[in-house]
């Protein structure tokens, strides 16, 4: 194979530089015929013929919650008879409001930024209701109810006997994030990790143990290995602790969900545009069209986004995205419901590998240095996944839900990893050391099938009540990796590296790889009501998984494993007051040998690792102030970790334990009717319990584990339709590793220190369609090491700053 083969995405269209542009160009064509003149939006407090005698002001007190219960305190205060265009408003969290007002001010106050109008029907009634080309209106129907994508969770997150954290569209838009990884930075429990020769995109741990083959959209698998973008995101569910019994293989630590936007029955068209530092641009479009097919509600919703720029205090290295999502949904008032969707996300990035490890810590070099080449790295992704959701209610009672994807992701890379050369001591002058460029270099092309059918049904035995969901999946996925080794590629100074030294070196293909992995799983979930009091639930799976694997270049290869697995889950819940919950649960979940769809002779004989988790918590939603507080004590175990044998390279055998004990503790909601807080903090105590080959490793901490990780991201509205938010970030000190490699100058294991990072952002509406905002990240331009792998290390973002626009019509 030639080396040309190495790049075949290069010649891909740089369409992702002109989507901001195009943006406009759509909607100038499309929305300005829409939009007519009986369309725009009324005063926000429309008399129409209505008299209204003056009212006189009266001192309103009201705490912060929903619509439903503020206006029942309203009403009596003002002598107003208020009622609800539509039922689900009142489950609106407002910020609630305490002063001397006139009515018409109290009602101004309570509904800013909600998305609803009032107007008088008559002398003594208001009517509440949405604003037609409102598109910012964050309706939830209680504190924590769970995303409707992760159908088989039927219990609102208060009564979930499982660590759930949301980071909702509302934070991700105030934070500006343009990143998944960004997004859960708000989650305590979870560390970053950096890319791998093998796998680029998205790499995590969750409570202790890598979630990389654990990411979902749309409570379906999203395995590509890329760089996934908010824009589509309505918001984002972390389920912590195993969950095997719920999402099949996988899941030690937890896993992330990404639900995507669905179309809605109003007719709106938002987005926003931005600029900052590092040359950043960004350009967003969210647009929804409402219209009648077949006699029904239908609607169409279009997502666009296009993101270029450089990275804060990293030389060289550069991000280009671009996305389009579009969706359909049909018959959505009816019984029988159809979404259609499609995303495609493209990157052309020029990658950063980070700067190399000396001896057991980074090297101390400048941040800014960059050790590939400016002209011959690149990472190109082009995602796209394709998915049919059909929905059906047979009654009040049973509801059956099929949903069918294919996904095929294509990546082409030539990524350096920096390697200091030679033998180097503890004396050696630094800048007398080299430095050799690793190319890590890949094309491949990996795609997905499947197919979910999920039942949920309602009935009663006796005097339980029992809600229930069972299931089938059906899955395929296949990956093409071809990996190519560079020799002769020259190398460069550890203090001074020269990124734009011409890209040279010889090229032989390393690996040519093929595997298919087909699985099937069968899941049955109940959870019972045993008065007002209690709740059991149990959740049994078993999952079949079958991989094949073939390597074509010699050494020639293949490899077959079947693995068939159950998989539980228990709990049992307490309900001392319907606001509140104490819980107790147990789970279990495995991880296959071909989990990452990889297999080699030292694992093609291995069984599943096998994993459980007790855990007990307490959440409570606090209704007087729409606070939510949640807290969790928790055990999870790998019973059977894999260990390479020292003895035999081509030999990994289940020989060693490994155990995190943690405690999570959260908080989200309303402080005052004017401060919103979320909070969260995770302690874990993560570490080797037992190994059977690497005995003086027993109690070293797991690789990417901070013992202490918190976040938090406030949010104040000041006078003047001012609203300010400052957020913040700590990482305990991380190893790179559990048992190996220890660095053989100084005979420890490689660890990054702990680290501080802050952030914030201001907003102001300039119009009441447009508002001018602005984020700043790494507030105290903080030198911090982010990223962790065990051959190289990234840092973090130096100080930047973003500044925009958002608009809604």
């Amino acid at each position: 194979m030639s080396q040309s083969n190495a790049r075949p995405l290069s010649s891909w269209p740089v369409t992702y530089r002109w989507i901001a542009a195009g943006t406009i160009a759509v909607y100038s064509a499309i929305g300005c015929e829409k939009i007519r003149a009986e369309q725009l939006p009324t005063p926000a407090a429309p008399r129409g013929a209505v008299t209204v005698t003056a009212l006189p002001a009266r001192r309103f007190e009201i705490a912060p919650g929903t619509i439903r219960d503020a206006i029942s305190v309203f009403g009596q205060i003002a002598g107003l008879n208020v009622t609800l265009g539509t039922e689900g408003l009142g489950q609106i969290a407002i910020p609630g409001l305490s002063g001397i007002l006139t009515p018409e001010q109290a009602l101004d106050s309570l509904l800013r930024d909600t998305g609803v109008r009032w107007k008088f029907t008559g002398p003594r009634t208001v009517l509440l209701e949405l604003n037609a080309l409102s598109t910012s209106v964050d309706v939830t129907s209680a504190p924590g109810e769970l995303s409707p994508s992760l159908v088989r969770y039927t219990e609102p997150l208060r009564d979930t006997p499982q660590t759930v954290e949301v980071v909702s569209r509302k934070t991700i838009a105030e934070q500006n994030a343009t990143t998944l990884r960004d997004t859960l930075r708000n989650v305590a429990g979870i560390s970053l990790a950096a890319g791998e020769g093998g796998a680029q995109g998205d790499n995590l741990t969750i409570r202790g143990f890598t979630a990389r083959n654990d990411l979902y959209l749309d409570g379906m698998r999203d395995f590509g290995s890329y760089y996934r973008d908010p824009f589509d995101l309505e918001e984002v569910d972390v389920v912590q602790g195993p969950s095997s019994a719920t999402f099949g293989r996988g899941s030690t630590g937890g896993v992330v969900n990404q639900a995507t936007k669905v179309p809605s029955a109003l007719r709106f068209f938002s987005g926003s545009f931005d600029a900052g530092t590092d040359l950043t641009r960004r350009g967003t479009a969210d647009v929804n069209v409402p219209f009648q097919a077949f006699g029904h509600e239908a609607a169409f919703r279009l997502n666009l986004m296009g993101t270029e720029g450089n990275v804060a205090g990293r030389d060289v290295a550069k991000n280009r995205r671009y996305g389009i999502a579009p969706s359909l949904s049909l018959g959505m008032d009816t019984s029988t419901r159809w979404t259609v969707s499609y995303l495609r996300q493209g990157a052309d990035d020029v990658p950063d590998y980070g700067i190399p490890w000396l001896f057991n810590q980074p090297a101390p070099v400048d941040r800014h240095n960059y050790y590939g080449f400016e002209s011959g790295n690149y990472l190109r992704t082009a995602d796209n996944i394709g998915t049919v959701r059909f929905e059906h209610d047979f009654n009040s009672h049973v509801t059956i839900r099929n949903q069918s994807r294919y996904a095929r992701y294509l990546r082409g890379a030539r990524i350096t990893e920096a390697q200091i050369a030679g033998a180097v001591t503890a004396s050696t002058p630094l800048d007398s050391i080299a430095v050799n460029r690793n190319e890590i270099t890949v094309t491949s092309v990996e795609a997905f099938l499947a197919n979910q059918t999920d039942a949920v049904m309602t009935f009663e035995t006796g005097r339980v009540r029992h809600t229930a969901t069972a299931g089938v999946e059906l899955d395929r996925e296949d990956s093409d990796p071809t990996r190519t080794k560079y020799a002769g590629v020259p190398t460069t100074s550890l203090l001074n590296p020269d990124p734009t030294q011409p890209f040279a070196g010889t090229a032989a293909i390393s690996s040519f790889v093929r595997t298919r992995s087909n699985s099937a799983g069968v899941y049955v979930m109940d959870t019972a009501k045993i008065g007002k009091r209690w709740e059991l639930s149990g959740a049994a799976r078993w999952d079949r998984f079958n991989t094949h694997y073939t390597q074509a270049v010699p050494q020639a290869s293949a490899f077959n494993r079947l693995d068939g697995q159950p998989s539980f889950r228990g709990a049992i819940v307490f309900k001392p007051v319907e606001a509140g919950s104490i819980y107790v649960s147990a789970g279990t979940s495995f991880n296959p040998s071909a989990e990452s769809l990889s297999l080699s002779a030292s694992t093609a004989n291995l069984p599943p690792e096998k994993n459980r988790t007790y855990e007990a918590g307490t959440k409570w939603d606090l209704p007087r102030t729409h606070m939510s507080l949640r807290a969790a004590f928790f055990r999870t175990d790998k019973l059977n970790a894999r260990e390479p044998d020292p003895e035999n390279s081509l030999l990994n055998v289940l020989a060693g334990q490994q155990c995190v004990n943690g405690i999570q503790i959260e908080s989200s909601g309303h402080i005052t009717s004017r401060w919103e807080a979320l909070t969260s903090y995770a302690f874990l105590d993560a570490k080797l319990a037992s190994s059977n080959y690497y005995p003086a490793a027993v109690g070293a901490p797991l690789a990417n584990v901070p013992r202490h990780n918190f976040t938090f991201w406030h949010t104040y509205r000041l006078p003047w339709k001012t609203r300010i938010g400052a957020g913040g970030n700590f990482i305990g000190s991380r190893t790179a590793s559990t048992t190996a490699p220890y660095d053989p100058v100084t005979g420890l294991v490689k660890q990054v220190p702990g680290y501080w990072v802050f952030n914030a952002m201001i907003e102001r509406p300039l119009t009441e369609h447009i508002t001018v905002h602005a984020n700043v990240y790494n507030l105290a331009d903080r030198i911090y090491y982010d990223q962790l792998h065990p051959a190289h290390v990234i840092p973090g973002p130096a100080r930047s700053a973003l500044i925009g626009l958002a608009f809604q019509f």
